[in-house]
């Protein structure tokens, strides 16, 4: 099972809604609704709560991209962020205790 958002979302989903027809939106739905049980559980962090993280240790860039993912069992939330200097930099971080994971730059 992979889960993917982005930060648009919102429009993802609106286009996705016409181009792939309700199917896709129910399971989008219900992947939402299944991460949200994980966040309210405790068992994940929010987006927030990684980004509020990783800003402070990593105060410069542009957010790119962020995903939430599954990796070797694990929920991971995958950063992309372009650097003052060009460079794109992809942090992944444990979605459960928020660590550092995984860093390259692409």
């Amino acid at each position: 099972m992979r889960f993917l958002f982005k930060l648009a979302a919102g429009a993802l989903l609106a286009v996705g809604g016409f181009v792939a027809g309700p199917a896709l939106a129910d399971r989008d739905h219900d992947e939402i609704h299944q991460l949200r049980q994980l966040r309210n559980a405790g068992q994940i962090l929010s987006l927030e709560t990684i980004l509020a993280n990783h800003r402070r240790r990593y105060p410069h860039g542009q957010l790119l991209e962020a995903k939430l993912e599954v990796e070797q069992s694990r929920h991971i939330y995958d950063l992309k962020l372009l650097g003052e200097d060009g460079v794109v930099r992809e942090f992944e971080y444990d979605a459960r205790t928020g660590e550092l994971w995984h860093f390259e730059k692409k």
